[in-house]
């Protein structure tokens, strides 16, 4: 019963957090989305950051449905943080930027792109661990 009442509290939590960081992601991009609004025009940065919204609410929506965190959606903000923080920086400082951060952050983009192909491969040719211990139940 105690197993029961604990596993009732631990849900309720997890459905009032990820309610709050919902609520959080979508009052963000609302306010940034207005900010450009009132702007009249909408920079690479700011498309960009709204990808990075929506990622973050699809990671979100998914772990609500799901219970899992797929690290695939982890990835691709990092890829999307790192192409807007390249873009920022490559606009702003031209002349003082340095080759090394240049070539460092687009290596970076590399391995991480590598590593979703990676995950998607072996996703695909070996199967989740997830799926394997729910089709044995």
């Amino acid at each position: 019963m105690i197993q029961k009442i604990g596993n009732k509290l631990i849900d309720a939590f997890h459905y009032a957090a990820l309610f709050g960081i919902s609520s959080t992601i979508v009052w963000t991009a609302i306010h940034d989305y207005m900010a450009m609004m009132k702007s009249g025009h909408a920079t690479l940065e700011d498309i960009l950051l709204l990808f990075i919204y929506l990622e973050l609410g699809a990671m979100v929506s998914t772990y609500f449905k799901t219970h899992r965190l797929p690290v695939q959606y982890v990835i691709y903000i990092a890829i999307t943080a790192l192409s807007r923080h390249l873009v920022i920086d490559v606009q702003k400082v031209a002349d003082n930027f340095h080759l090394y951060l240049l070539m460092t952050i687009t290596l970076a983009i590399s391995i991480l792109s590598v590593s979703i192909w990676l995950l998607s491969y072996t996703a695909k040719t070996l199967g989740c661990p997830e799926d394997l211990d729910t089709k044995e139940r």
